[in-house]
């Protein structure tokens, strides 16, 4: 039976369309009751016509769409360009089952509405249906290119981005002074007990379900990848020695699953409100005069975490040579500004170790399998020379995959397996 495109939300009570094709069928009157409930219109301005409605593509779960409006006047912060998320994809079940993803960015929306300690998108409404999963936000359209806000930078393709060292010193800005207001309980009352730590909202701890063969199999599998195509994997990640420490640790890794967690959950100080996913495409930047700033987007997941985590979810994406040539420079500047926004001090080589006993674990768990992904992605991948040809640079998914499997071993290959918890190596 075909599921309801129309459900109540929970937090106001208004049907709430699970589509564009539902919110088609009669917007202005929707629009108009929902920005009055959500307290983002006056009571006595209306919206009067939707100008444009456009589907568009992006994202790993719902569907999206862009709108323009026109009021019966204009009000001071009240966008006329707006983006739309719905949580649903009827029509793709990968990207529907993550729909229970946006009830946390909903709770966000509907808390950060006052005074919030970075810029975040202006949201006219959010709502959510638990029982479904349905959820619909509706926020500013950010005007990536539009002085002084600078163009959108796509995941996984820092190179062409101008001083990345200087964009991810201002994104990691961002993700400290939450995480640091949250601490000193500067937040609302709401962030206090919406957000709570959920290691299996963000899969920490989780046994890596692979056998001992079956792990081997997986670095061999690799290994054959990185010799067939050398050009997409870099020479210290290939070289033989370093596949044998490969197989000699990675059983050890992999039962350290459940430790690494335990010791990410416990380590109170380094607990705080985080993005869990705060790559360069879900910020946008600008100039002003107190230097680069940058703004945070795509709040889905949003909880208490562990800052290890959020800054893997923040690097994972950048260049393997940020990691390489700044990563101590940029810890120890996301500890200088988590604490002057109230958290505790903390030491940049801990959130070093932990963030390496995370990467590890992550990347045994959902990144040693990117060769055959890749293969499966770009069908002639043996005539791909790097990962700066179209087939790769063009394809999100790939670029994606490659460019995290080479972040991951290169935590692996430059660090000490041994300083993993737990880790038998």
């Amino acid at each position: 039976m075909d599921e309801p495109r129309w459900v109540p939300g929970d937090f106001f009570g208004l049907p709430i369309p699970a589509d564009a094709a539902a919110l088609r069928t009669d917007p202005v009157s929707f629009l108009d009751d929902a920005f009055h409930r959500f307290g983002s219109l006056s009571p006595d301005n209306h919206v009067t016509a939707v100008t444009q409605f456009e589907e568009c593509a992006g994202g790993s779960t719902g569907r999206k769409l862009l709108l323009s409006l026109s009021y019966a006047r204009p009000e001071p912060g009240l966008p006329t360009e707006l983006f739309v998320k719905f949580s649903r994809d009827f029509d793709n079940p990968r990207r529907d089952r993550g729909r229970t993803q946006m009830a946390r960015e909903v709770r966000f929306a509907v808390l950060a509405r006052g005074d919030f300690p970075i810029s975040i998108p202006t949201a006219t409404f959010a709502d959510y249906h638990g029982a479904s999963g349905t959820g619909v936000l509706i926020t500013e359209r950010i005007p990536y290119g539009t002085p002084p806000v600078e163009p959108h930078y796509d995941k996984c393709l820092d190179y062409r981005m101008p001083d990345p060292l200087g964009h991810y010193e201002a994104l990691l800005t961002a993700v400290a002074r939450v995480a640091g207001a949250q601490r000193a309980g500067r937040l609302d009352t709401g962030f206090a007990d919406g957000f709570e730590f959920d290691p299996d909202l963000v899969n920490v701890g989780q046994p890596i379900g692979y056998s001992p063969s079956q792990l081997h199999d997986r670095v061999a599998a690799y290994a054959q990848f990185a010799a067939a195509l050398p050009g997409l994997v870099p020479q210290r990640l290939r070289e033989a020695e370093f596949v044998e420490r490969m197989h000699r640790e990675v059983e050890g890794i992999a039962a350290a699953a459940d430790s690494v967690g335990k010791e990410l959950n416990s380590v109170d100080d380094h607990v705080a409100l985080c993005h869990w996913n705060a790559n360069v495409d879900n910020a946008w930047f600008w100039r002003s005069a107190a230097g680069l700033q940058c703004g945070l987007l795509d709040w889905g997941c949003v909880s208490e975490m562990n800052v290890a985590m959020a800054l893997w979810g923040a690097l994972c994406s950048a260049e393997t040579s940020l990691w390489e040539c700044h990563l101590e420079h940029l810890l120890a500047h996301f500890a200088d500004e988590f604490e002057a926004a109230g958290g505790p001090r903390l030491d940049a080589g801990e959130i070093r170790r932990q963030l390496v006993s995370y990467a590890l674990v992550m990347g045994l768990t959902w990144l040693l399998d990117a060769p055959g992904y890749l293969r499966a992605l770009v069908p002639d991948l043996d005539t791909v020379a790097d990962r700066y040809d179209p087939r790769i640079s063009d394809n999100e998914a790939a670029r994606a995959q490659l460019l995290m499997l080479t972040n991951f071993l290169h935590l692996w290959q430059s660090g000490d397996s041994a300083d993993v918890p737990g880790a038998a190596v």
